[in-house]
């Protein structure tokens, strides 16, 4: 399958802004365009309805450590989760979330990107989970069914190239992987216990 090309957009200053979220701003020539890249997601993560993180994956060293990484959730969630707005530039960066239940999905690209893009990534993660967790979109069904999210992620995203934005052909290869991969009642059992550890070691820092 092809891989589509990102839509670029003419890349405004971002020094200031970027200052004021803490977010490094990205050196670039004066008046140059941003040069077009299939690397369109910077990050995509799921939060509570307190901002706590569910799930993240970065896909450049814009944030290099975890902690780094759970501030700009933390920030971001913050500007986010009281309007209803479904788009914020925010750190230099273009982010569009969604809210369902008591959670929030986020998609993040850099500020020149095409906001439809990074809504149509949402939109597949979404109604991909939605099929996954038959509707239950919820922080409960999200937890016992971690290891499939991260499958249906894999599929959406790779190193922050997009790859599928059809919910349908998600799931299709989320089940021929699961099926192929021999994803047993017991090792997802483990998997999730092994999540419900580490969740449980980063609430104990």
């Amino acid at each position: 399958m092809q891989r589509p090309e990102a839509w670029p957009r003419p890349h405004p200053g971002e020094g200031a802004a970027a200052a004021q979220a803490g977010v490094p701003a990205t050196p670039t020539r004066a008046g140059e365009p941003a040069e077009p890249s299939l690397y369109t997601i910077k990050a995509v993560f799921i939060l509570d309805n307190d901002g706590r993180r569910l799930l993240a994956k970065y896909y450049d060293d814009t944030f290099p450590s975890t902690k780094e990484q759970m501030v700009f959730e933390k920030n971001v969630f913050n500007k986010t989760s009281r309007t209803d707005s479904e788009i914020a530039f925010f750190g230099g960066m273009t982010i569009v979330y969604k809210s369902s239940i008591d959670l929030f999905l986020y998609v993040v690209g850099s500020s020149h990107e095409n906001e439809l893009m990074l809504m149509a990534v949402l939109t597949c993660l979404f109604e991909s989970l939605n099929h996954m967790l038959r509707k239950n979109v919820e922080k409960r069904w999200l937890l016992e069914n971690m290891d499939g999210a991260f499958l249906v992620l894999d599929e959406i995203v790779d190193g922050g190239v997009i790859l599928e934005s059809d919910p349908q052909q998600v799931i299709q290869k989320v089940n021929f992987r699961a099926d192929d991969g021999g994803l047993t009642e017991q090792s997802v059992a483990q998997v999730l216990q092994s999540a419900k550890e580490q969740i449980r070691w980063s609430l104990l820092k």
